[in-house]
C-alpha cells in the first residue's frame, strides 16, 4: 500500500464516515486470560464513546510507511490453503459475526503476544468501503495495552460512600493490522498491512502466530546492518568527511521526495547507493564491496528505504566525552582534523556564542590564538 490508499481508509474512521456496525473484542489480564468478551453494537453507543472506539482503530493506520507500517506478505500456498488465511478469510467473510473464529483468534493472539506484565484490549472491527469502482471489505485489528491510574478517592452511589480506587485507561494501540491490503484500490488477500507504535519493537512473536510469514525487519535492525555494511566495505575509508557527504545526499533525496507528493514509498536499491558512495568519493573497489555485503546482510534486489538508515533531521557526531548535535544543513560547518598529533571535531563558533544560555565573549577573538583543548572536541 501507498500513503494515499492508507490515508484514503485512515479518512473513512469517523462515526458519519464509515459502515461499522460492531465493535467486538476481549480483554485480557496479566495472565493471559479472558475476564470480558466485547460485542457491542456502535450505533447504539454515546457518540464520545463511539468516537474513542474509532480512534483507537483509526490509529492502526497512522505513522510512516516501512517503520511504522509494513507489508505482510503470504505466499501463494498460504492464500490457497493454510490455516492462518482461512481464519483471517473466515473473520472478513461473516464481517466478525463468526463468534468462533473471533475466539480462535483470540486465542492465537494470547498464546503468543508477549506484552509483558499489562493487561490488553484486542479490538476488532469490520467496514465496507464502498466506491465508484467497486466494494472493498476489510477489518481492522487493535491490541491496546491498559493503563493502571494512581489509586484516588471515588464516590460510589450504590454504597452511598467514597472508596480508594485505582482506575484502568485503555491506551493507544500498541499493534494491529489491516486485512486485506489495499492494493491499487482493491483488495489484495496476498498482503497485510502490520502496525507497530515503535518502529524497533514489531512483536515479532505476534507476526509469526496469526501471520505464519517470514518476520520482517524492523527500521532498527535496517540501519544496524546499513552501518555495518558500510564500515565493513569502507574500512579505512569510512572517513566523516564521506559519511557527511551520504548523509547528505540520502537527506536530499527523502526532503524531494517528501515534496514531490510521491504517495510510493522512497526506495534504493544497492545499486542506487553503490552510485551515491562513488559520487561521495568512494573508490569503484570499495562501493562494489559495499554492494556485496548488502547483498549478504539484506538479500540479493532487496531495496533499501533512506528514512530507515539515516535520521534526516539530524547529524551527529560521538565521542567518548562528548556529543555534537547539528542540522543536516549545517553538517558542513563540522570538521575532523589532527592537531599536534591529536584528533579533535572543529565547529566555527560564528559571531553568536552562547554558554548555558548566557551570551559569551571567545577568549582571544580577534588574535590569532594557538588551538586550546577547550576549544574543541578532542577525540584521543
Amino acid at each position: 500500500m501507498n500513503q494515499k490508499e492508507v490515508s484514503e481508509l485512515r479518512r473513512r474512521w469517523k462515526p458519519e464516515k464509515n459502515a461499522v456496525s460492531r465493535i467486538y473484542g476481549c480483554f485480557v489480564n496479566a495472565a493471559k486470560e479472558i475476564v470480558a468478551d466485547l460485542d457491542e453494537s456502535l450505533g447504539m453507543m454515546p457518540e464520545e464513546e463511539a468516537e474513542l472506539y474509532l480512534s483507537l482503530l483509526k490509529k492502526t493506520l497512522s505513522g510512516t510507511l516501512g517503520k511504522n507500517l509494513i507489508d505482510i506478505v503470504f505466499s501463494t500456498q498460504q492464500v490457497m490453503d493454510s490455516p492462518e488465511h482461512r481464519l483471517l478469510t473466515a473473520l472478513r467473510s461473516s464481517e466478525l459475526k463468526d463468534g468462533e473464529a473471533r475466539r480462535t483468534f483470540y486465542q492465537t493472539v494470547i498464546d503468543r503476544l508477549d506484552m509483558g506484565e499489562s493487561s490488553y484490549l484486542i479490538l476488532l472491527a469490520h467496514d465496507t468501503y464502498d466506491f465508484a469502482e467497486e466494494v472493498f471489505p476489510y477489518f481492522l485489528c487493535a491490541v491496546c495495552p491498559i493503563k493502571l491510574g494512581r489509586p484516588e478517592l471515588g464516590y460510589f452511589p450504590g454504597d452511598n460512600e467514597f472508596h480508594c480506587a485505582v482506575s484502568q485507561s485503555v491506551a493507544p494501540p500498541e499493534l494491529g493490522f489491516l486485512f486485506p491490503a489495499f492494493d491499487d484500490r482493491s483488495a489484495n488477500l496476498y498482503n497485510a498491512l502490520f502496525y507497530a507504535k515503535k518502529p524497533d519493537e514489531l512483536h515479532q512473536e505476534f507476526i509469526d502466530a496469526v501471520f505464519h510469514t517470514e518476520p520482517p525487519m524492523s527500521a532498527a535492525e535496517q540501519k544496524e546492518l546499513f552501518e555495518a555494511a558500510l564500515s565493513q566495505a569502507l574500512e579505512d575509508d569510512c572517513s566523516m568527511e564521506v559519511i557527511q557527504a551520504v548523509h547528505e545526499r540520502l537527506a536530499d533525496r527523502i526532503a524531494q521526495h517528501k515534496e514531490s507528493r510521491d504517495p510510493d514509498p522512497l526506495a534504493l536499491t544497492s545499486g542506487d547507493m553503490t552510485g551515491i558512495l562513488i559520487d561521495c568519493g568512494v573508490s569503484q573497489e570499495r562501493a562494489e564491496e559495499f554492494r556485496k555485503q548488502c547483498g549478504e546482510q539484506f538479500g540479493e534486489g532487496a531495496v533499501l528505504s533512506p528514512a530507515n538508515l539515516i535520521d534526516p533531521g539530524r547529524f551527529q557526531v560521538k565521542t567518548g566525552q562528548a556529543t555534537v548535535s547539528v542540522t543536516p544543513e549545517n553538517s558542513y560547518l563540522v570538521e575532523s582534523r589532527v592537531i599536534d598529533g591529536r584528533k579533535y571535531i572543529l565547529i566555527p563558533a560564528g559571531e553568536d556564542v552562547e554558554v548555558n544560555g548566557l551570551s559569551v565573549r571567545v577568549a582571544g577573538e580577534g588574535e590569532a590564538q594557538p588551538l586550546p583543548e577547550s576549544a574543541a572536541t578532542h577525540l584521543a
